[in-house]
């Protein structure tokens, strides 16, 4: 049986991947709304922005719950990215309790950057009011521990046990897209009918799509 990881192969080759972190609050959101997106490859995530040495859920310090996705920028934009951070949660200081969970953007070029600046005076314009997003340029990323991952698809391990001839391993679980849209689909953010039309656009063989396809419809929630 092929591996989920053989099958995606070809997404990942095909795609001219860029990446994007930033912070929402708590993490486990956003990667799930962020994981349904039609574009995004991979989600994941961890800790960025602090001085904090080896951060951990326990331990994170000054650093702030972040989520890293990569995504195919022939299919959605940097821009479009942004305008679903800032439309799908309030990015001003009095809403979070301390650094853990403020609104952030962690740019990683100055394209990055000067899109931030764009859209975010776009936003301001819309919301009526003056976004206080922490805007840094990304140092260093830390993967957060295994339960954080793909949070609310590991809320069903029945699930997990009918996907575990597909994974070699909790990494390729973790880099998944199949994994990414079933973590979105349980949490509400798209529909067993988006799903199906997905993977039928996606870039592989067709035995690996049916293969996909088939699994997921059999699928016993």
């Amino acid at each position: 049986m092929l591996t989920i990881s053989e099958m995606e192969k070809e997404l990942v080759q095909n795609g001219e991947m860029e990446t994007a972190t930033f912070g929402m609050g708590c993490f486990w959101g956003p990667e799930a709304r962020f994981g349904s997106l039609q574009g995004v490859i991979r989600t994941r995530v961890g800790y960025a922005g602090g001085t904090t040495v080896a951060p951990t859920y326990k331990t994170i310090g000054d650093h702030t719950e972040t989520v890293e996705i990569d995504y195919d920028p022939k299919i959605i934009s940097y821009e479009e990215i942004l305008l679903h951070f800032w439309r799908n949660h309030y990015p001003n200081r009095d809403q979070y309790k301390g650094q853990q969970y403020i609104s952030s953007l962690r740019y990683r070029t100055d394209e990055q950057k000067q899109m931030i600046i764009q859209v975010r005076y776009e936003m301001e314009k819309e919301l009526g009011e003056q976004i206080e997003t922490e805007v840094t340029k990304l140092e260093r990323f830390t993967l957060a521990e295994s339960r954080h991952q793909k949070y609310y698809l590991k809320r069903y391990p029945n699930v997990l046990e009918q996907l575990d001839p597909l994974y070699a391993s909790e990494e390729s679980l973790i880099g998944s897209t199949f994994a990414a849209r079933l973590n979105g689909f349980v949490k509400g953010f798209s529909t067993r009918d988006q799903i199906l039309t997905e993977i039928e656009s996606w870039p592989l063989h067709e035995n690996a799509r049916q293969h996909l396809i088939r699994h997921f419809l059999k699928i016993k929630w």
